[in-house]
């Protein structure tokens, strides 16, 4: 079960990012800037390309995650404005902790609250919450 993190900003110029080759839907540069700001403490994959958006994939604290990035624009839009983000992070499990129900994702999952703190902490993204 993945959880999301929606939140504003203005931060990126999605108009400027290399075209998702399945879908024409924007969120490369969240993962860009996530990587870059976090190099050196979590090494977090190239991000790829999806029908939903865009996606990387990291280790913490001994687990594995896909991280998933979607920005609300289209051609036409302001891409200096204010854009919604939709960020969403799924904690991958073994067949038999999925059998057994153990290791669920949850909204206090320490990943998911990690990089919620460090989108609080950016001034330039306003109204975070998990959802």
């Amino acid at each position: 079960m993945k959880q999301v993190i929606e939140f504003k900003t203005s931060m990126f110029d999605v108009s400027k990012e290399e075209e998702n080759p399945i879908n024409p839907i924007y969120g490369l540069s969240l993962l860009e800037w996530l990587r870059i700001k976090l190099e050196g403490k979590i090494d977090i994959t190239e991000p790829d390309a999806e029908d939903w958006g865009w996606s990387s994939e990291l280790e913490y604290e001994d687990k594995s995650y896909l991280i998933g990035a979607c920005a609300f624009y289209e051609q036409n839009d302001d891409p200096t404005s204010e854009i919604e983000w939709i960020f969403q992070v799924n904690k991958y499990r073994s067949l038999k902790e999925k059998l057994l129900g153990q290791n669920k994702m949850t909204a206090s999952d320490s990943c998911l609250q990690f990089f919620k703190e460090l989108f609080d902490q950016e001034p330039r993204i306003k109204d975070v919450e998990i959802t």
